[in-house]
């Protein structure tokens, strides 16, 4: 008999995604339509955004947000150097040109003080990251924007129900986004979300995803655009995951605190701390210990997957040619950073033998 897995990450679906889905099937329309306007208007309430535009997936959403501002070819971005790749890769794909910024060593979002320090005249727009559903501190992010005339593109990709002193992220600079992948608090296998208080962005990004046009069914095209539409499953699967979402994060926040409870004895494990200014998801739970391949190699060995914290950006391979300045902060994390399994489908069992098994390992 094969041995029982315990993912990392995994999507809840049940009975209440299938009600939308059977809407969608029903209904003949699989393509962008009523449905993706009723989830675009629910994301929009529940995150305080004037405007929610719905797209293909989180990536094209940044990039998409990036050219509604105005980043043109050759126009400077600040990225943290800690993020999955896509926020570099995003700007990139409209020709724009990545600046990588250290982290801050307590929140692993983008050192303010750091990113200063990156800005020529060349440099257009920051991109603050919330990272692990931990809100970067944007206060001190919009006032560096103010001072050096930069926008502000929110990559809030895993930032769904995480607040900034009370406001939902990626409602605080100019535009921001949210990602919808499968691993995400709130899954529709693909899909992002741009979120906007701004009448004109909106109006951008919703020629920009349609191919350049006001409307669909018409090919009359005002602007350069592309096809970044969503579908009718996906919406679907959205609408099914925000009926439920309260429950989502309470579970996750159960798992978090089941960990840190059971784990806080363990001199080699810290727990990140959660900064005073956001409110949190706790999307993964995450640990920082000496070794976290040895540690996650064991697990795996005992059926439990376990994920490594992004890379830095500075070493991946495929920016090698770039020649970009150590980030020292973001190595560092990533040299002792794990995370945990943290589906809201896991169970009390599965956990505790999770629990057991790390016991185990530093017993050892």
């Amino acid at each position: 008999m094969d041995k029982k897995i315990i993912p990392q990450c995994e999507p809840w679906y049940d009975d209440t995604e299938w009600s939308y889905l059977k809407r969608v099937m029903d209904s003949g329309y699989i393509t962008e339509s009523a449905l993706t306007r009723e989830f675009e208007e629910r994301v929009a309430k529940f995150t305080g955004a004037k405007h929610a535009v719905a797209m293909a997936n989180g990536s094209v959403a940044l990039s998409a947000a990036l050219l509604a501002v105005g980043v043109k070819p050759g126009d400077e971005v600040i990225v943290p150097d800690m993020t999955f790749i896509a926020t570099a890769t995003s700007a990139l794909m409209i020709g724009a040109v990545p600046l990588f910024c250290d982290i801050d060593p307590k929140t692993f979002c983008l050192d303010t003080e750091k990113a200063e320090s990156l800005v020529t005249k060349k440099t257009k727009c920051i991109i603050p990251v919330h990272l692990f559903g931990i809100a970067a501190d944007m206060d001190a992010i919009n006032s560096l924007a103010r001072k050096h005339s930069l926008s502000v593109v929110e990559d809030a990709a895993q930032g769904m129900g995480v607040h900034f002193q009370g406001k939902h992220v990626g409602t605080l600079g100019d535009i921001g986004m949210i990602s919808f992948h499968a691993n995400k608090t709130v899954s529709t296998g693909e899909g992002g979300m741009v979120l906007t208080d701004d009448p004109a962005l909106a109006a951008r990004c919703r020629r920009i995803k349609n191919q350049g046009r006001e409307k669909k069914g018409i090919f009359i095209h005002e602007s350069i655009g592309f096809n970044f539409s969503y579908t009718e499953l996906q919406a679907a699967l959205g609408l099914g995951q925000m009926d439920k979402f309260k429950e989502i994060i309470e579970r996750k926040e159960s798992i978090f605190n089941i960990y840190r409870n059971n784990l806080k004895g363990i001199e080699q494990i810290t727990f990140p701390e959660i900064p005073s200014h956001t409110q949190p998801v706790y999307w993964f739970t995450n640990i920082l210990v000496p070794d976290p391949e040895k540690l996650s190699t064991f697990l795996q060995g005992k059926g439990i997957q376990t994920r490594r914290f992004f890379y830095p950006l500075h070493l991946q391979p495929c920016f090698k040619e770039r020649n970009a300045p150590a980030c020292k902060e973001s190595k560092s994390a990533y040299d002792h950073g794990l995370s945990l399994p943290s589906s809201a489908t896991l169970s009390e069992k599965d956990q505790m033998f999770i629990i057991q098994s790390i016991k185990d390992f530093f017993k050892n």
